[in-house]
């Protein structure tokens, strides 16, 4: 009777706590679930977090002006050899705008030119042609008014006159280009210069940290080439100008010989006729 009693004690006690403990053990399952949703909740919102501050840095920096990137980036080169670059941008723009105008100014309509002086010639002799080129500006009619001053000396001399008058306008024309080049020259030396004295910068900065750290070494480098970043960039923008003046020079030496030979055809005729 004791035993069966027992029995059943048991029994009971098993009946009783197997479904406690598998409430339990549910109930923890749920607890740690909700713990681990929390927490990749957490992440994801730490992660967002971290994602919108990247995409709010990056549309400040895609937001930010140009000049003012420009200025930003001048300020970090330093102000020594910056300062210099700046100086041989706007030294050598000031030549390259003073040599258009004096281009523009001395381009002359060489075709409409000869026809003034052989209808003047005709009509009123040298003095006539003469005066054209003097109410006419440029080279080409410089160097027309010195053949028809010496034509009376005759044909050769004429021709000898032209030829030495229009070497000197050819140096006129060419006068500032040296300058220009010379300044090609030094804008990439300025920044290579910047640059290898940066980089010596950024290595003593490391020597005194006493180690290499990634971040120290980049600043570093990244302020020394942004020197000649700036250089070449000062380089490109004069050489266009450079070669776009070479090649204005080029068409108006043309027009000075091809009019010098239309000049010369009609003195003779104008000779032939006397």
């Amino acid at each position: 009777m004791k035993k069966l009693f027992t029995l059943v004690a048991i029994l009971g006690v098993l009946a009783i706590g197997v479904p406690s403990y598998v409430m339990a053990q549910d109930e923890s399952t749920q607890t740690n679930a909700e713990n681990v949703k929390q927490d990749s909740s957490k992440q994801n919102s730490v992660a967002a977090q971290d994602t919108a501050a990247v995409d709010m840095t990056t549309a400040t920096v895609q937001e930010q002006p140009l000049h003012k990137a420009i200025k930003t980036k001048f300020i970090e080169g330093g102000p020594q050899f910056m300062a210099s670059i700046l100086l041989t941008l706007i030294f050598g723009l000031a030549i390259v705008i003073e040599r258009i105008i004096y281009l523009n100014l001395a381009t002359t309509n060489t075709k409409k030119l000869l026809s003034k002086i052989e209808e003047a010639m005709e009509n009123g002799g040298v003095d006539a042609a003469k005066e054209v080129c003097r109410n006419t500006r440029g080279p080409v009619a410089s160097i027309f008014y010195q053949g028809l001053d010496r034509v009376h000396e005759g044909i050769e001399v004429a021709e000898k006159s032209i030829v030495s008058y229009g070497s000197v306008m050819m140096g006129q024309l060419e006068s500032g280009l040296t300058w220009i080049s010379l300044f090609i020259a030094i804008a990439p030396m300025l920044g290579f210069m910047g640059t290898v004295i940066g980089m010596i910068g950024a290595f003593d900065s490391i020597q005194a940290a006493g180690d290499i750290s990634p971040a120290l070494v980049a600043g570093g480098i990244k302020v020394a080439l942004i020197t000649t970043v700036f250089g070449l960039i000062v380089a490109v923008i004069l050489q266009v100008f450079y070669n776009y003046l070479l090649t204005k020079i080029d068409k108006i030496t043309n027009d000075m010989e091809d009019a010098s030979i239309g000049l010369m055809d009609i003195l003779v005729k104008y000779n032939l006729k006397k």
